[in-house]
């Protein structure tokens, strides 16, 4: 007798209070469903079900069973789903969501070598950086930077995010380069409008102190390029991922401030609903974008070395 069956019988017969119902989720008869809980039991050498004339509930020994019967038949499930559709050419409209820099600099060219080589999926590329709800907008997959909230998406990770201060050299020569966090109360820091702690910057030092420096400014935007473009102008220091100071960095454009004192470590992050049986559209472009941005990605590449965070050198 099929060891699966048994199982796949018990674990119905616990999800769903008898085995009436289990055989009938199964398709099979109560006297069959019966049989193959009885057949478990004998083979375990042990009672997995408190018998009523109305219900039948797990014993001890039939909880613990459940909770990894249960699994042992998800990834079983999982299995034969992903064997079923590796072979099968990904199809359909593929929604994504991306913040608005990094979908237009470096997630759209990377989508449309995608598309070339699957030309049967159709992608919703939608840039914003406001966090959107996955399952109530619509989206198969977003693409998220810094620290996740828990929650029941799942998240593969596809790059380091490194972040760092910098300013144009012209407002350092007008204001002075600070030396020490402290210093940056008398600066004017240009702030991104959906940062976690908008009035401040958590740095760790060069003997790992780590300190939460209040800062302020007189301009706020919803768009990193547009405080890119602010700080090159010499408006302030600005707090910003290399994604989008690198071409700034390497042209001398903006400097590093603070070189010594270092902002936390992030990541982006490929999210997705759930990865049980998971389309292969999804999978396919998630697959695709971890071999794309993995290792250094292509934005820390020939960064100049002196003064950046260690994560780029």
């Amino acid at each position: 007798m099929d060891r699966f069956t048994q199982l796949a019988a018990f674990v119905q017969t616990v999800n769903r209070g008898s085995q009436a119902a289990a055989a009938r989720s199964l398709g099979v008869t109560p006297a069959m469903v019966g049989r193959y809980i009885a057949a478990l039991e004998n083979r375990l050498g042990t009672r997995l079900l408190n018998r009523t004339t109305a219900t039948q509930s797990p014993t001890e020994a039939g909880l613990a069973l459940h909770a990894r019967a249960t699994a042992i038949l998800d990834q079983l499930d999982t299995a034969e789903h992903d064997a079923a559709t590796t072979q099968a050419e990904p199809h359909g409209t593929l929604r994504v969501n991306a913040p608005m820099v990094f979908g237009a600099r470096y997630l759209a060219a990377a989508i449309a070598e995608f598309g070339a080589r699957h030309p049967r999926i159709r992608t919703e590329l939608v840039l914003d950086d406001r966090v959107v709800d996955l399952v109530e907008e619509g989206y198969d997959l977003a693409i998220r930077i810094g620290r996740l909230p828990d929650s029941s998406l799942v998240a593969r990770r596809l790059a380091p995010c490194r972040t760092l201060l910098c300013a144009a050299p012209a407002y350092l020569a007008r204001h002075g380069a600070p030396t020490h966090p402290a210093q940056l109360r008398h600066h004017n820091c240009l702030l991104y409008a959906y940062a976690a702690a908008l009035g401040a910057w958590t740095l760790t030092g060069p003997d790992g102190q780590q300190l939460q420096q209040p800062i302020a400014g007189n301009l706020v935007a919803n768009n990193g390029d547009a405080l890119l473009e602010a700080a090159i102008a010499g408006a302030g220091i600005v707090l910003q991922p290399t994604f989008i100071a690198a071409p700034a960095l390497r042209d001398g454009s903006l400097v590093p401030v603070l070189p010594g004192w270092h902002l936390p470590p992030l990541a982006i992050h490929a999210i997705y609903p759930s990865s049980r049986h998971l389309a292969p559209k999804v999978r396919r472009l998630v697959d695709d974008l971890a071999a794309r941005f993995g290792g250094t990605p292509p934005w820390d590449q020939n960064l100049p070395s002196h003064d950046l965070p260690p994560e780029t050198r």
